[in-house]
């Protein structure tokens, strides 16, 4: 019964509407007699509603024919006979198109609108049948038989029991209905008339045009009434139906509702104050893909998202995520990549300017740029750089980006135990986002960047995964072409990217991993190289970064060479560069308070601002002792000297060890005596000294731990100079390995060893003859006013370095022959 809410709005409706207006007649409707019908009636036929006795409604009439027909009876007695269509699509319909039952209606009122179309208002009286159609043309014309309602007791139960219910579910239907005016319960109240409230509820029924129909042929008013309520019935049942799911969506549809409401105010807002809304900044980032530079797959996965976005409540919480994935897709450099410099003479002046000294690793960088240079292709070994802390690994990766004039990225390692910081998060999880991959190729810009991964061998793993296997993706040239990030979930090409890692141990570094990494070691630094460092670099960034780098300043050779030697101990720069920072501030103080500072530092400023020495520099000591031989050792923060001490007590023939020595060190004093054993004779040595004296060899400083086997002819000259009496060389040192042969093995650190044992004082050196090669490499300057002796054998060990010429008061051995029982 929707039609009830249109009651207090009694608009014109069109004879093909099915928007209809039903006014109440205040008159009760009053039988018409046969002879106030004409013999032959014209026939009005309307479509989308059927006209009960007694009701009034307006129709708007647009067909010609019916426009010709309405004005024949306006003219005339103003009575027609309405007849509904079977079927409402038909324009002009005929007598087959037309249902043989009708209400004859009295014209009320008609108008001529200004568009040519003509509205009246009618009013059902009696119904009819047609006994025959007399003409068409110019409008339909038939012989009617007028249908006279029979006489019923209206009073009786029966009757009393149908009215009430009709009203009764008449007053349902309006409070299921909300749609319908509080009017229509008006309206309802005032009908007294049971055939009209029969006709005039049937009028409003919302049900088909052919259910009105059978309910108008239904002779009997009673059982006219019957049939609606049973449609009634079935009305309401329907409502309750509606009503219960709506009540199941009320909430969700009004939270909807609210959200619509305050969103729409939030974009008129945005819209006043010159802000994007979210559709706004989707197309913003429509537009940016479309002239993005990318793969096929990665813009196809773009827009994917993107049209999900626009699908997406603003409000909902993945919103943010979703927005934030595809600026990320949009900020990452695709196919962006910067052109190489491959001029080498211009990176070996960088690599020069920015580093001095590490010749070796600077030649074989220019090598691999070389490479680089010639193939045009990025597919090869990963560089790692494996020196000691301080020596200029990461600063390389810099310098070698200047170079080549690609963007420098750098990713630190250290302490890194999570799978996801190299591969990222899915995007399923709360606060998800890329590796650090991925996250730094974004910081570069491009898609060829140098980019660092510094300490590669800090990497830990737990229970969250295995970083470092994470990285045989990144770091293998036949995989890292298709990098999957699980956050990003689409492939990334990381092959142009120039890898290079940094260590300090290749202990701990995966065998897979340093599988695919060329390993160039960079040593430490001199007390040569580390004082060019500081005058060419470390002085002048110091005085710059503390205001005094257009002063006069200057640092003498002397103060630095103290600094480096007796305040640092280091392979690298980084303690140096403090100490000569603490100098600096010193003078910057007095500059600041207007005191007059030290134009030129020397040893004596350098000890006032740094305090008492720290390090002490072991230099020769004489030859006038037996047994004590000068050998050469190299350590993480340079070459050293040291002393191999050795006496002799009587006693039962015991080795003593001392001076926390390793293993191999042990080893190597242990050859030595067994060799000397063996060839007692041949140094003039009594064999039973070996029996009926303790030997006892200490290698000083005692808290410092020592091991290795290039003391190995050391201490053999050491044992053989106990033994024997006889001195030592003056400023002699030596290092090599000694097999129980008599062979002399090679040992590394030459460069160190040698450049320690002429700041100390030594004037030869022996070596083994294969490591002849190694002092070649050394700088010629570095080299000047020492003299190397390359041996092969022991003896020729001791034939250099034990002199004829015996120590002052010399052990007087006493021996005995041994017992036998």
């Amino acid at each position: 019964m929707s039609s009830f809410k249109r009651l207090a709005l009694t608009p014109i409706v069109q004879e093909d509407s099915e928007e209809l207006v039903q006014l109440i007649n205040p008159e009760q409707e009053t039988d018409l007699k046969p002879e106030d019908v004409p013999g032959e009636l014209l026939i009005l036929p309307i479509k989308n509603t059927v006209l009960f006795p007694g009701v009034v409604i307006p129709i708007t009439v647009t067909r010609q024919k019916s426009i010709r027909l309405i004005k024949k009876s306006y003219q005339g007695n103003k009575m027609v006979g309405v007849v509904a269509q079977k079927n409402k699509m038909v324009e002009d319909p005929s007598v087959d198109d037309l249902y043989r039952f009708g209400t004859v209606a009295r014209i009320l009122k008609m108008l001529v609108l200004p568009d040519g179309n003509t509205t009246v208002i009618i009013q059902g009286k009696n119904r009819f049948s047609i006994h025959e159609f007399t003409s068409e043309e110019p409008y339909l014309t038939a012989r009617i038989d007028l249908l006279i309602e029979p006489a019923l007791n209206l009073q009786s139960k029966e009757a009393e029991a149908l009215v009430q219910s009709l009203k009764d579910s008449a007053s349902k239907i309006l409070r299921l209905n909300p749609e319908i005016p509080q009017e229509a319960q008006v309206a309802l109240d005032n009908i007294q008339s049971t055939p009209f409230l029969i006709h005039f509820l049937s009028s409003n029924l919302n049900v088909e045009v052919a259910d009105k129909q059978k309910i108008l042929e239904t002779a009997n008013i009673i059982d006219r009434g019957t049939l609606l309520l049973q449609y009634m019935l079935k009305e309401i049942q329907m409502l309750e139906i509606k009503n219960e799911i709506q009540k199941k969506v009320h909430t969700d549809i009004d939270q909807q509702q609210r959200d619509y409401f305050l969103r729409q105010q939030i974009k008129v807002l945005q819209d006043e104050l010159g802000y994007d809304g979210p559709e706004k900044e989707i197309e913003k980032l429509r537009k940016r893909g479309a002239t993005k530079k990318w793969p096929k797959a990665a813009a196809d996965h773009f827009n994917k998202e993107l049209d999900k976005l626009q699908r997406m409540n603003p409000q909902a919480a993945e919103f943010p995520v979703s927005m934030n994935y595809v600026e990320l897709m949009l900020d990452l450099p695709w196919d962006e990549y910067t052109q190489d410099d491959f001029d080498l003479k211009r990176a070996a002046k960088i690599l020069d300017k920015d580093h001095f000294g590490l010749e070796k690793v600077k030649s074989r960088i220019l090598e691999y740029l070389a490479v680089l240079k010639l193939k045009q292709d990025m597919k090869g070994p990963i560089l790692c750089l494996y020196g000691p802390p301080g020596v200029g690994k990461t600063s390389l990766g810099k310098s070698i980006a200047r170079s080549l004039q690609r963007n420098y990225v750098r990713m630190s390692l250290g302490g890194v135990h999570d799978e996801a910081e190299i591969r990222g998060h899915r995007k399923t999880y709360i606060g998800a986002m890329p590796g650090k991959i991925i996250q730094n190729i974004k910081k570069a810009k491009s898609s060829n960047p140098v980019f660092v991964l510094d300490e590669i061998d800090k990497i830990r793993s737990d229970f969250r995964g295995d970083p470092s296997s994470a990285l045989l993706e990144v770091l293998d040239p036949e995989q890292n072409n298709t990098f999957n990030d699980n956050y990003l979930e689409v492939e990334y090409d990381l092959s142009k990217v120039l890898f290079i890692a940094t260590a300090n141990s290749l202990d701990t570094i995966q065998p897979a991993l340093r599988d695919r990494m060329e390993i160039i070691e960079i040593t430490g630094y001199t007390v040569e190289e580390k004082l060019q460092i500081a005058i060419r670099h470390l002085v002048p960034k110091q005085l710059k970064e503390h205001g005094l780098g257009d002063s006069e300043f200057k640092f003498t050779k002397e103060a630095l060479l103290k600094i480096i030697t007796h305040y640092t101990r280091e392979s690298g720069v980084r303690s140096l560069e403090r100490k000569i920072g603490s100098v600096v501030r010193h003078i910057a103080k007095d500059v600041a308070m207007e005191e007059t500072p030290e134009r030129v530092v020397n040893e004596e400023f350098v000890q006032k601002v740094l305090g008492p020495e720290v390090f002490e520099e072991e230099l020769y000591q004489d030859n006038e002792t037996a047994g004590v031989v000068t050998g050469l050792a190299w350590t993480q923060v340079g070459g050293d000297i040291l002393f191999v001490e050795s006496s002799v007590s009587r006693g039962k023939g015991q080795l003593t060890l001392s001076g926390q020595l390793g293993d191999v060190m042990k080893e190597s004093a242990m050859a030595a005596l067994s060799y000397l054993k063996s060839n007692a004779k041949a140094l003039g040595i009594d064999y039973r000294v070996f029996q009926q004296y303790d030997l006892h060899v200490h290698v000083p400083a005692g808290a410092v731990p020592k091991d290795g086997p290039s003391a190995g002819i050391t201490m053999l000259t050491s044992l053989a100079s106990i033994f024997t009496q006889r001195k030592v060389k003056a400023k002699l040192a030596m290092t090599g390995e000694i097999t129980l042969r008599g062979k002399v093995l090679p040992v590394g650190g030459i460069k160190e060893k040698i450049l320690a044992a002429k700041r100390s004082g030594i004037k030869e050196v022996i070596l083994s003859a294969r490591n002849r090669k190694d002092v070649e490499e050394i700088e010629k300057s570095y080299l000047k006013g020492l003299v190397f002796h390359y041996v092969t054998t022991v003896d020729e060990v001791l034939k250099i370095a034990l002199l004829k010429e015996k120590v002052k008061h010399p052990v007087e051995f006493t021996v005995t022959d041994a017992k036998v029982a």
